[in-house]
């Protein structure tokens, strides 16, 4: 092996040490082991269900004092310049992320036995829940609102080019790029609520464990993609 292709594979696995040292990373594998699980369960019971399950309490672990996060950035001040209706959108996915989070620390207590009143549990589950699929459909509208934003701003940049090759100027490269990360978030959000209605059994019949897991296996791709170190730095750069 020569010494090119030695720093070649030590700084692949210096980026992967770093994606895998990361606890949010873990969480989203997990998450798509959990979804996968679910897919190939169908909800019937069997080993591929016993690894949802289980995985489903394990990540739980990972997510104990998460919702300190998005009470930060709840309290946090904006940034100058956006609209309001899109400012209370984001107040409100974090609002509802902090207290989804906060109240999946009791289910967890609940499922571990800590916690023993078992119905109550089964209710803060179901309202976590729902705090959750609120938050994705902030997301969702807050994505379409921003892609809006940069849409008209694109135009705007477009007509002051007149002649000039867009794709050759970094301004515009730039927004570009902001606008497929924020497209790729909308569709992980849009499909998060197809998932939430899946969890809480809102429709039966449309939306099986089987059509759940899918999509949630789908959105643990997207945010294991999205938490990609590589990723971070190429964004950085531009």
């Amino acid at each position: 092996m020569s010494t090119s292709t030695l720093d070649a594979t030590r700084a692949e696995l210096g980026l992967l040490v770093l994606y895998l040292n990361k606890a949010e990373a873990r969480d989203k594998i997990c998450r798509a082991i959990q979804y996968g699980s679910k897919y190939l369960s169908d909800g019937k019971p069997g080993t591929a269900q016993n690894v949802d399950k289980t995985t489903s309490l394990a990540r739980k672990v990972f997510r104990l004092f998460k919702f300190v996060n998005d009470l930060h950035a709840l309290i946090s001040p904006t940034s100058s310049g956006s609209p309001l209706p899109l400012i209370l959108l984001g107040k409100s996915k974090n609002a509802l992320l902090s207290t989804f989070f906060f109240l999946d620390q009791i289910v967890w207590a609940g499922r571990t036995g800590i916690y023993k009143n078992k119905e109550r549990a089964e209710l803060i589950g179901r309202i976590s829940l729902f705090c959750w699929m609120g938050s994705s459909v902030c997301t969702a509208l807050l994505e379409l609102g921003e892609l809006g934003r940069l849409s008209a701003s694109m135009k705007k940049l477009e007509k002051e080019l007149k002649q000039a090759d867009k794709y050759k100027e970094e301004q515009y490269l730039a927004k570009l790029k902001q606008s497929n990360e924020r497209l790729l978030s909308l569709i992980k959000a849009s499909m998060d609520i197809v998932v939430a209605i899946g969890l809480l059994q809102l429709a039966p019949k449309k939306v099986t464990p089987r059509v759940t897991g899918a999509f949630g296996f789908v959105t643990s791709l997207i945010s294991c993609y999205q938490l990609l170190p590589a990723s971070r730095t190429k964004t950085k750069m531009t």
